[in-house]
């Protein structure tokens, strides 16, 4: 087995080990202050020894995961001083005292800073930077033995109860040692804060000389992490200032603690689970704001306090009022300074969006630029937008900019919604994560509207061309039937019949011709001439629907073979409303019986406001689909013409649903 798994196994171990000692502890004389205390640390040291043995698993040769263990030990190995210590307050005799221990515990506070630093070295790879930086690894080891060591050598007030008759392990040297010793302690402090910023240098050099966008993804997630330890003096000053309270530092230790490994594991493992460079920008927003904010409260309480005296409500009010103030353009103005420096992309986006915009309104540029905009500041060339016209759903539903269907395929996007509506998509290509994704979308939504709007439009104004080309086309086509239909039938019977009579008005006085017979068969004639008018005026409107809509569809569907439902809720329709309603029933009637194959049809027409719904489903094979110069396109005029929409839902073996919207003014 790898030593560096090996040793994250046996530190994880001592982790389990320091907790049920410290939870033993506490059975034995219960107290509930360290049972909060400890039971929070060892919570995050277990959590901590878990991702570290998770890393193990994954990286056996890296020693990342045996620090990150390390790093919850520390926290828990400091509170189990305090829970040790109450124990022998509280039940005096019951444990041991060793006079190492107790001069020992007070430096052991350096290692919950030093071992994160020794991450900070090794991350991500598990190798230094160089050979020098070993000196810095060893420092940050050695520093505090010596400083442990050392301070338990040259203090000579007694320790704090309840340790105050434990003995002085080393006694005390003599006075000129003593001097250069303490002198020699105090030093220790700036070295180690040298080691601390050392290591940040390094964190700084190895992201500067990255050229992985892997390794750069992880460096940032850790930084993500590490900045919760600045945090904590931010957490620290607030609560002394606000509530004059100074323990909300151990609060901010206790959520640093949990934050550097749980950082740790998600750049060693899933570095891209989210957008780090959104989460460090956002984060160092933040904490600018929160550092300048409480600048500006301290100040403000100070100048006003002068006046009004220190603890005043006027003081606190207006401070709160300035520091109020002052929040919205401060965050926005670090966050735009923020972004350039560690969101450059986000930036880029937004302020592409913005420009766009502004020369839209000017009149310089088209929203329909959109897109080579977004590539050009994404520097994703195969970045694409997507607009949704009314009506359609899912991927398929996306156009471009010139109305030509666009297919996102497998790639990532991020909707467009306006009103809880989504009018478009902004389609991953090459770079940008989900979150810049769903920034740039919401930024862009106002451009996508717009230019949705437009391709309606222009898709609206070539449907009325063509329809009314077509209804053109049809209107001639229909002239010259009935041009045929008169010439061929009634037209003839009537010149048949004119002639006749005249051949019996001319032989009305004599007997060589049967006047009757002649008669009778013009009058013959003359009925099917009627008959034939009355057709082609069926053509042009049904007489039945002289009763009423409804007896006219009833009259339609009797002959028809398949069982029919119909359901009229419209009465008194205008005629030209319910001559169309007859035909766009009869039309997808004839449609259904022809090429579904249903069981069932059903004809329903519902009158709702100043709208008029006519519709015919079947439960048939489905996968209808209008066709230029179908019954169904011809329909679609029609119903055009009366100012309405057919709309078709025929999905293939999933029956059809035929409907047109008719406007009916009450």
């Amino acid at each position: 087995m790898p030593l560096p798994r090996l040793s994250a196994y046996a530190a994880a171990a001592l982790v389990v080990a320091n907790v049920a000692a410290g939870v033993t502890l506490l059975v034995l004389s219960p107290d509930r202050r360290s049972a909060i205390l400890f039971g929070t640390f060892a919570v995050l040291g277990l959590v901590s020894a878990a991702i570290g043995v998770m890393v193990a698993v994954r990286r056996p040769d890296n020693i990342v995961a045996t620090l990150l263990v390390l790093v919850g030990a520390s926290g828990v190995w400091m509170t189990f001083g305090e829970v040790y210590t109450g124990v022998v307050a509280r039940r005096p005799g019951l444990l041991p005292v060793s006079d190492l221990w107790v001069g020992f515990s007070p430096g052991n506070w350096m290692y919950l800073y030093a071992l994160p630093a020794l991450l900070m070295l090794y991350f991500p790879d598990g190798r230094l930077l160089g050979p020098r930086w070993r000196w810095i690894a060893g420092g940050l080891v050695v520093v505090p033995v010596i400083f442990i060591v050392v301070g338990a050598a040259v203090d000579p007030t007694p320790f704090a109860p309840p340790f105050d008759t434990v003995p002085h392990a080393f006694g005390l040297p003599p006075e000129p040692l003593l001097t250069i010793l303490r002198a020699f302690l105090f030093a220790l402090l700036p070295t180690l804060l040298g080691l601390l910023l050392a290591s940040a240098t390094s964190m700084f050099m190895r992201y500067r000389r990255a050229t992985d966008p892997v390794h750069r993804a992880q460096l940032k997630w850790f930084a993500l992490g590490a900045a919760c330890l600045p945090a904590t003096l931010l957490v620290g000053w607030a609560g002394v200032l606000l509530l004059d309270d100074s323990n909300l530092v151990g609060y901010g230790l206790a959520v640093s603690y949990l934050a550097l490994p749980a950082a740790t594991a998600v750049a060693m493992l899933r570095y891209d689970l989210y957008d780090v460079d959104r989460a460090l920008s956002t984060t160092v927003t933040y904490g600018l704001v929160t550092a300048a904010l409480l600048g500006f409260y301290t100040v403000a309480s100070f100048v006003v306090g002068l006046g009004a005296g220190g603890s005043s409500p006027v003081a606190v009010a207006a401070a709160t009022a300035v520091c109020a103030a002052a929040l919205t353009p401060l965050r926005s103005w670090v966050q735009r300074r923020v972004d350039s420096r560690l969101y450059p992309a986000r930036r880029a986006a937004l302020s592409a969006i913005e420009d766009l915009q502004r020369r839209t309104h000017a009149g310089t540029a088209r929203p329909e630029q959109l897109e080579s905009a977004l590539r050009e500041a994404l520097h994703d060339p195969q970045l694409r937008v997507g607009y949704r016209l009314p009506g359609q759903v899912g991927d398929a539903g996306l156009v471009d900019a010139n109305g030509t269907a666009l297919d996102p395929g497998n790639a990532s996007s991020a909707p467009v919604r306006l009103g809880g509506h989504d009018i478009g998509a902004i389609v991953r290509g090459t770079v940008g994560s989900r979150e810049l994704l769903r920034e740039v979308a919401a930024a862009a939504v106002l451009l996508v509207e717009v230019v949705r709007l437009r391709i309606e439009l222009n898709r609206a104004l070539r449907d009325v061309e063509s329809s009314r080309e077509r209804l053109l086309h049809a209107g001639y086509a229909e002239r010259r039937r009935l041009e045929r239909d008169l010439h061929d039938g009634a037209q003839q019977r009537l010149v048949s019949l004119g002639m006749a009579l005249r051949l019996a008005q001319r032989h009305l006085h004599d007997a060589t011709l049967d006047v009757n017979g002649l008669l009778d068969q013009s009058v013959t004639e003359l009925g099917t001439a009627i008959d034939e008018l009355r057709q082609i005026a069926h053509g042009l409107r049904p007489s039945s629907l002289d009763d009423g809509l409804g007896p006219a569809l009833m009259a339609l569907t009797s002959g028809v073979p398949v069982t029919v439902t119909v359901d009229v809720r419209a009465d008194l329709l205008p005629d030209q409303i319910a001559t169309t309603a007859y035909y766009v029933a009869s039309e997808a009637l004839a449609n259904a019986v022809k090429h579904a194959q249903p069981g069932v049809i059903g004809v329903s027409v519902l009158r709702i406001g100043g709208q008029v719904s006519v519709q015919v489903s079947d439960d048939g094979s489905g996968g209808a689909r209008p066709r230029p110069g179908a019954g169904l396109a011809g329909l679609a005029d029609r119903v055009a013409a009366a100012g309405g929409q057919l709309r078709l839902f025929s999905p293939e073996g999933g029956g059809t649903v035929v409907e047109a919207v008719l406007p009916c003014a009450s």
